[in-house]
């Protein structure tokens, strides 16, 4: 698996045949829980709507995890759905951006004209995944991803220094390039935000969160602006008294259970032991640890089936549980971008580390490891934006 390249004339992951189709190149002998840092051909543009970016940051995502674990990936595919840069290049039917301006990407590649994406649903978008696996698994295909497999149409992602956006005047949003924070526009934000709206967290509703990354930081920061008015419990399974179950703590410090239950954990106990696809148990803790008539949103990467899975707790109880599916960036990203220019929240509360790409191999070690307390990293190009506050530039030991 490639992570990035370190040349200024070069990106990673294609070779000149693959690069004109935009794709991941499946060429290089790299494998399961392994990145390495290359360099191969600059991207090119290959459509008229396609934008070539210059990459001043990107950062690493927890469900990059899966990946990096060998799940849904091909050797020599690139990673990264998470950046922002500069536009270098413009296709000719791109009217809405000019090369030199400061943009985010989306980490969704939407087409903008379905009937999904007129709703600025664009993670729902029908046109730019014709996976047939996917659309035999679920009924009905989603959109395609940078940087996420080939199962999303295997599109090179942006952990590297220039990248090929497909739809560029759909997908990057122009901004004011601060000092790259705004990356975090192009998922983790967008995600947790959406977690609370599809979930439907009422002002003065207790919630639990299960997932103590940042996405659910910024869940549990996005809850308190809302009016959610509840202790601000941390709680680590591992804390617990012997015997003690987390929907018996739950039910301790909320009784009755809480008004809503939102899930950005992890869920591979079961996976581990191969016992299943995907696995229940938090599944079954949300669901009893809910109060009656309560809600449970499912934000972590679930791909496949599961067993076990308490469906008469939710019946009899009148459980709402909601998937609540790739977080549809482009509805609410010119919403949060204001919010971070009104200085209403500071995403920098997740932000832990500042590093620069050639160490990108070495932080998918460490960010799986859980070492260096690494959070959500900046990783910067040799372009970046100026730094405004936040970590200084350092290295992984």
């Amino acid at each position: 698996m490639q992570a990035a390249s370190k040349l200024a004339e070069k990106v990673l992951g294609h070779d000149s045949a693959s690069t004109e189709a935009g794709l991941s190149n499946p060429a290089q002998d790299m494998g399961k829980n392994e990145v390495q840092v290359i360099d191969t051909y600059k991207s090119k543009l290959v459509d008229p709507t396609d934008v070539i970016l210059k990459v001043t940051g990107t950062t690493i995502c927890g469900s990059d995890l899966h990946l990096y674990h060998g799940v849904q990936l091909s050797k020599g595919d690139i990673l990264g759905h998470e950046f922002c840069g500069i536009a270098d290049s413009v296709g000719s039917s791109v009217t809405n951006l000019k090369p030199g301006q400061r943009v985010v990407a989306s980490s969704q590649i939407a087409c903008g004209t379905c009937r999904f994406c007129e709703q600025k649903l664009s993670s729902m978008c029908e046109s730019t995944n014709p996976s047939s696996l996917h659309n035999a698994m679920y009924g009905s295909r989603t959109l395609g991803t940078l940087g996420y497999s080939h199962f999303t149409r295997g599109f090179a992602g942006g952990q590297a220094e220039f990248v090929r956006m497909p739809f560029g005047g759909v997908n990057l949003l122009v901004v004011p390039g601060w000092d790259g924070i705004e990356l975090f526009l192009s998922d983790v934000l967008p995600t947790s935000y959406h977690a609370l709206q599809d979930t439907r967290v009422y002002e003065k509703d207790t919630v639990a969160i299960w997932g103590r990354g940042p996405i659910g930081i910024m869940v549990a920061v996005f809850a308190f602006m809302d009016g959610v008015e509840a202790g601000n419990y941390r709680l680590l399974y591992s804390s617990l008294p012997r015997g003690t179950t987390v929907t018996a703590k739950i039910h301790e410090l909320v009784p009755g259970g809480v008004g809503a239950s939102i899930e950005w954990g992890a869920h591979y106990f079961e996976m581990a032991l191969g016992l299943e696809t995907d696995a229940s148990e938090i599944l079954n803790e949300m669901v009893t640890s809910t109060r009656k008539f309560g809600r449970c949103g499912i934000k972590g990467i679930y791909a496949g089936l599961t067993n076990h899975f308490n469906v008469g707790s939710l019946m009899e109880r009148g459980i709402r549980f909601i998937g609540n599916g790739q977080a549809p960036v482009h509805m609410y990203w010119q919403k949060l971008l204001k919010m971070v220019e009104n200085e209403e929240f500071d995403p920098r509360i997740i932000l832990s580390h500042r590093l620069q790409i050639e160490d990108m191999a070495k932080l998918y070690k460490k960010f799986d490891a859980k070492e260096n307390g690494i959070v959500k990293p900046f990783v910067q190009t040799r372009f970046p934006a100026p730094r405004k506050a936040g970590p200084e530039l350092g290295r992984l030991d």
